[in-house]
């Protein structure tokens, strides 16, 4: 089995999940008392969100950096940011640590792919859903065209996505205007949606909309396992 190194803390609320996920996968495929070799590096997201709305990624740059500098000389065999967001900055992290980054969108695009849909929404935190790292990696890499709600419905998202979602805090009201904005994608033509955020399956499931559903922090929880067992 291969050692994880996951970059999390970005908010602890999502990286949970991923370390619960992850082991779970691990048990479910190989039985018994197994769990995973996972190393984590979790940061004070106090001091990355007040950087991410000060524009400074030069600094979140070399903070990611040095935190997946930190996992390899402990011993990690990859990397995986646990948050979509970040990600603006994988290509630096897997070039400066000398370690391949398990890219969220990539493994996003392929269960895409899968399940043949060409035409997707998007909903994250505003820097995902309006700059371009995410939406021109898959539509480049993958042929896949991507929609995002309106300004002020990106604004609502980006929102709730910080001052509930990363505070432990889920809404009914939050979740009945998601499901709101996510349906306005469908009626322009999205044939389903991701969940761009590691947070949003807080408040969003399959069950709530009746179009496809793709949870990128359970897909990239999976993917995560299968590059463990790849021995």
């Amino acid at each position: 089995m291969k050692t994880v190194g996951l970059i999390g803390g970005m908010s602890w609320e999502s990286t949970s999940e991923y370390y619960k996920k992850i082991n779970e996968g691990i048990k479910e495929q190989l039985g018994g008392f197994h769990s995973g070799k996972i190393l984590m590096y979790s940061f004070d997201f106090d001091e990355i969100e007040a950087l991410q709305h000060k524009n400074q990624w030069d600094e979140l740059t070399e903070m990611l950096v040095d935190a997946g500098t930190r996992l390899k000389k402990a011993g990690a065999d990859f990397l995986a940011i646990c948050t979509n967001t970040m990600h603006k900055v994988a290509d630096e992290v897997a070039e400066k640590t000398g370690l391949k980054v398990l890219h969220i969108a990539d493994v996003t695009a392929e269960a895409i792919i899968q399940k043949n849909k060409n035409i997707v929404g998007l909903l994250g935190t505003d820097f995902t859903m309006s700059e371009d790292f995410y939406k021109k990696r898959l539509n480049d890499k993958y042929n896949i065209e991507v929609m995002i709600p309106e300004k002020m419905e990106r604004e609502r998202v980006h929102r709730v996505i910080y001052d509930e979602l990363c505070c432990g805090i889920v809404k009914s009201q939050s979740k009945a205007e998601f499901i709101t904005i996510i349906n306005n994608l469908k009626d322009k033509g999205a044939e389903g949606v991701i969940l761009g955020c590691t947070e949003i399956p807080m408040l969003i499931e399959q069950k709530d909309l009746d179009i496809r559903v793709f949870d990128s922090m359970k897909l990239h929880a999976d993917a995560i396992v299968k590059e463990m067992l790849n021995g």
